[in-house]
Parts: C-alpha cells; structure tokens; sequence
C-alpha cells in the first residue's frame, strides 16, 4: 500500500501558520511558566507531556491532518520555551551555551538523519522513522530559536521589537537567497525554520511585557487566546482546502 505524505505543504500559508503557532508557543509557555507562577520545571512536565500526547495523534495518522500536524508543532514551540528557560534559567547555563548545546543536539539530528536517508528533505517523509527524525529536529530548532530570541533581548540588550525585527531581516535575507540563488533549498528551508522561531518568540516578548520594558502589555493571557484564535482559523482554512481538493479528484 502507498504510503501517504504526513507533513504540510511548504506554502506561504505555511510559513505564516508557523510564525503565529511559534508566537503562541512563547505566550502560551510564558503564561505557564510565570503568570501562573508554576516554575520552569512544572512548566516542563506540561509542556513535555502534552507534546507527547499530540505527538501519538500525528503519528499514527495515515496521511497529513492538518490539526495534528499544527497540534505538535504548537506544542514543541511551547515546550521549546520551557527547555530553553529550563536550561538559561532553572540550570543558570544562560543564553549563550543554552543556545550552543540546542545547537549540537540540533546539528546531531540533522547529522544522523542525512546519514540514513542522504536527505533533509520533508517532502518525502512518509515512514515513521523519517518523521521521528523530523520532529526530534522541529523540537530542537524551536527550543534552540527560543534560547536566540532571548539572548538577543536580554543578553545582548535589544528591544523586543528590535530583536524581533533582526530575525525578520535574517528571514527576508533567507527569502531573497531562496528567489535569486541556487542554493540548497533543503538547506534554505531549515534555515528559515530554524529563524522564525526566535521572530515568534520575540514577537510573543513584545505583546506581553510591561510597556518600561519595551513590550505591549497585553499580557502572557490575551496574546496566547490571540494567537490560539488565529491558528484555529488557519487550521479550519487548510482543513477545507483538502476537502475541497478531495471533491475535485
């Protein structure tokens, strides 16, 4: 039997579903984490135990679903958060090494995962331990973009808007190269993967904190039901459109 094809399209919406899904993952932690004052490592067990759940779903799935899909990738934005706060925070290793030990399990990944299949690609992932590979990476890029997006705002004193804005230029520059060069798009894709989440996550800063800090204030609470809202539209949207897709065929 023909396996069926488990991971979304790489579409414009794509890219926009993954900015908002990487924003509510750090409101979402945060407002775990600190508004309801449950500490990093509680936040932690959450987060990890809900990423656990979500991921049985899309595992067993035959085909792409939309909500599971868009379900795990939240919940490893939103554990991303609790793993890089763990680490920088809870273990006091800060920014800089949290983010270069996200970094060598991330490059382990992709390391190990090329060495199996000689490709990066997700356009082919089909088999569970493929996608295995996929969300192992997924899950340290976004804790690993969380680490960055902090250390650019507290380490190396950027504004939330300011930081946020470094990683839309890094993101456009990524955009230009994918248009006007040829190279690797594999290597293009990981690299816009792995800079929207530091965007999101301070994006996600800038809503939340105190207006003295540079942020909205609109507090961890209300960005998180924003974010959450406007997920639930695109996921409705991207469910229609393989029902429609269905019809036609």
């Amino acid at each position: 039997m023909k396996r069926l094809h488990k991971i979304a399209g790489v579409t414009i919406i794509f890219w926009v579903m993954k900015i908002i899904a990487t924003t509510l993952g750090e409101t979402l932690g945060d407002y775990l984490s600190m508004t309801l004052n449950l500490g990093y490592a509680v936040g932690l067990g959450i987060t990890f135990t809900a990423f656990l759940l979500v991921l049985a779903l899309q595992l067993q799935a035959k085909k792409y679903v939309p909500s599971y899909f868009w379900l795990v990738i939240i919940a490893t934005t939103t554990l991303g958060t609790e793993i890089s706060d763990y680490l920088d925070r809870s273990l006091g290793l800060g920014y800089a090494l949290g983010s270069l030990i996200l970094f060598t399990g991330l490059g382990l990944t992709l390391h190990f995962w090329y060495k199996k299949y000689n490709s990066l690609s997700i356009s082919d992932i089909t088999e569970p331990m493929k996608e295995t590979y996929f969300w192992v990476a997924v899950l340290f890029s976004n804790s690993l973009g969380t680490a960055f997006g902090d250390l650019l705002s507290d380490a190396l004193g950027l504004s939330y808007l300011n930081g946020a804005l470094i990683t839309l230029g890094v993101i456009l520059i990524v955009i230009a190269l994918h248009y006007y060069t040829s190279i690797n798009r594999v290597f293009l894709f990981w690299l816009a993967f792995i800079f929207t989440r530091p965007f999101g996550a301070t994006f996600g800063d800038f809503l939340t904190k105190p207006l003295a800090k540079g942020g909205l204030d609109l507090g961890t609470l209300n960005a998180t039901i924003i974010s959450c809202l406007l997920m639930m539209v695109l996921i409705g949207v991207s469910h229609y459109s393989i029902l429609g897709q269905s019809d036609k065929s």
